[in-house]
């Protein structure tokens, strides 16, 4: 459990980097949008790909959130849905599922 519990906390500040970087970038931070036409709508369109891609991460987040609160409870080897045990392979491949394979796959 440390083990799944230090995972997390990795991939946590892993993605909470991620997410300041993809903020950074919609806030401009780098410097305001070229004047060339041609070049603004690039980087507008690469805005659409870092919202997308920040929603991602966002929605990562919050199920690692989640699967860190059900390890502090003691449950976060347990299965949300049926209350069984999920598979330790499961749980190395997705470290913050919070449902078996069986539950996952309805």
């Amino acid at each position: 459990m440390a083990n799944r519990q230090s995972e997390l906390e990795t991939l946590k500040a892993d993605l909470e980097a991620r997410l300041s970087r993809y903020q950074a970038h919609q806030r401009r931070e780098a410097g305001a949008l070229e004047k060339d036409f041609e070049e603004q709508a690039s980087q507008t369109q690469n805005d659409e790909v870092v919202d997308s891609l920040e929603a991602e991460t966002q929605d990562e987040l919050r199920q690692i959130h989640h699967a860190l609160e059900r390890l502090a409870r003691g449950a976060g080897e347990e299965c949300e849905k049926c209350g069984g045990q999920i598979d330790p392979r499961r749980l190395q491949v997705l470290p913050y599922t919070t449902v078996c394979v069986d539950c996952a796959a309805e």
